[in-house]
């Protein structure tokens, strides 16, 4: 089975922080664009189950109705399995009665949405602009046309930001009744708003402490933190996501989604102009065996549970302490072992970057 990302990279207005490829949208262009994007997935998909989409962006919600049920058709060509995963990332000020009809016909069953904060200095810098009571509303509105699974993204470490203002969103989050919540530490990535207006990060114990406060208050409140920066409520895991840290194979289409495939890792082009001219073409890698083996570890260590040792040595007939140096990581307490799983240890999380360098 295969997962399919499909990203649609147009926007009303472009967020300070955001450093995803997209363009201010434009209805000549997202026009030009869908028909693209339908010739593509044509051209390159090749009749596999499918267990999850992903609809992402930009800002996939930009789209007129009749757009989004274009984009929908598209996806009839998919042989989905039966109890499939169909994400689609929404702005909160798109949410309507009429794009939720759409989008439940159009047989979507998860929704994404960037709320990020609620606190009003935190809003001005990442240009942004909603309140609870908005908030509160349209989440009344996607309960009512029957959408059970509603992640919800926030960002803190927020230049400026404190453990009171993120104790407030983390408690008004809460109060939304979500099924899944993202969770992002801000990076001041080069070429966005915020690099250009030179903001700094906040400093690494501020960042942690943070960190510390949301895994503590979401677990309180009957989350399972099932991967670094991702929190679920009961069987409400993101099976699309999973399929990344997994590293397992699945499609990319559009302007600049990434996919892996036969080993082969694939980004398509950037450039808007490029893609409306039908070659979507950006760049591939051919992985070698250790290379996937690398991934393996240092996507599946991102997830709590961690990686299976005994289906890493099935997978890649050889086993896991004789390719990494696993033994002096349990040793000094970098990584743990529970059963056939080994993982980086909880109150390590934070610094497993530092681990992942010592394994690889």
């Amino acid at each position: 089975m295969k997962s399919v990302y499909i990203h649609i990279p147009f926007c009303k207005s472009i967020c300070s922080y955001c450093d995803f490829c997209k363009v201010f949208y434009y209805p000549k262009w997202s026009h030009e664009y869908l028909v693209k994007l339908k010739e593509e997935i044509e051209d390159q998909y090749n009749g596999e189950k499918v267990k999850s989409i992903y609809i992402g962006g930009g800002t996939p919600s930009v789209l007129s109705l009749s757009e989004i049920k274009f984009l929908m058709s598209l996806i009839s060509v998919f042989h989905l399995i039966d109890d499939y995963e169909f994400t689609f990332e929404c702005n909160l000020e798109d949410i309507k009665p009429e794009l939720l009809e759409v989008l439940k016909n159009g047989g979507v069953n998860r929704l994404s949405i960037g709320i990020q904060s609620f606190q009003k200095e935190n809003l001005k810098i990442l240009g942004r602009e909603h309140d609870f009571a908005d908030a509160l509303e349209k989440m009344k509105f996607i309960r009512n046309y029957g959408f059970s699974n509603v992640n919800l993204d926030l960002i803190y470490a927020i230049p400026g930001e404190t453990l009171k203002d993120l104790k407030e969103d983390l408690k008004l989050f809460l109060k939304l009744k979500p099924d899944h919540i993202s969770t992002y530490s801000l990076m001041i990535e080069p070429h966005t708003i915020l690099s250009y207006e030179h903001f700094a990060s906040i400093n690494e114990e501020q960042d942690l402490g943070m960190y510390e406060l949301v895994c503590k208050t979401l677990k309180k409140a009957g989350f399972t933190h099932y991967e670094v920066s991702n929190f679920a409520k009961k069987k409400k895991e993101s099976i699309h996501n999973l399929t990344y840290w997994n590293n397992e194979e699945y499609y990319g289409f559009g302007l600049s989604a990434s996919g892996y495939l036969e080993q082969i890792r694939y980004t398509n082009t950037r450039n808007l102009s490029q893609y409306l001219r039908g070659d979507y073409h950006g760049v591939e890698e051919i992985l070698s065996k250790q290379d996937i083996m690398d991934n393996e570890l240092m996507l599946g260590l991102r997830k709590l549970e961690g990686v299976n040792k005994k289906r890493f040595e099935e997978k890649y007939h050889i086993k896991m302490e004789d390719a990494y140096p696993i033994k002096p990581l349990l040793k000094n307490g970098d990584l743990k072992q529970k059963g056939d799983y080994i993982f980086i240890a909880p109150d390590k999380l934070y610094v497993m970057n530092e681990i992942l360098l010592k394994m690889i």
